[in-house]
């Protein structure tokens, strides 16, 4: 399991609009995300999410000519962390931080870890809630995701 879990703004975001934010912090002990993150989030952060400010600003204003400030904010922190993991649901962010080598999921990864560590009992339900949110997944993404939890019809 990873010891540090790096959030950006969209997997706080969605999680919190289906109600299942707690789920981050039985999935993984130790979230933190950095105070460009907790305002685009704009609402209370509970106090399991730690906000940790970035060292090299000029890293970070680097990465914002590639992504938004909270992804490039949560990548850079990434950077200055051993061995974190990023939550990541931006497929532009993923990509960037494939290629800085960090290791990422995003809700759809957290809900899955969920299942199979016993925290949730099924997917289909968080993903019939997903569905009732702005979060796009396809069709596919839903029959591979149900397949992998062996809740496939």
């Amino acid at each position: 399991m990873h010891s540090i879990v790096i959030s950006d703004t969209s997997c706080l975001i969605i999680l919190n609009k289906i109600g299942q934010l707690e789920i981050l912090q039985k999935v993984y002990e130790n979230i933190i995300t950095t105070p460009e993150v907790a305002q685009e989030f704009s609402e209370y952060l509970p106090g399991w999410i730690i906000i940790k400010e970035v060292q090299d600003k000029k890293y970070q204003e680097f990465l914002e000519t590639e992504v938004d400030s909270g992804e490039a904010s949560a990548i850079a922190l990434a950077k200055e962390i051993e061995n974190p993991l990023l939550l990541l649901d931006d497929l532009k962010a993923r990509k960037l931080a494939g290629k800085l080598k960090l290791r990422y999921t995003g809700t759809l990864g957290v809900i899955t870890k969920a299942k199979q560590i016993g925290v949730i009992s099924a997917v289909a339900p968080l993903i019939d809630s997903l569905l009732l949110t702005d979060f796009r997944i396809s069709e596919n993404v839903i029959n591979e995701l149900l397949k992998l939890n062996n809740e496939a019809i």
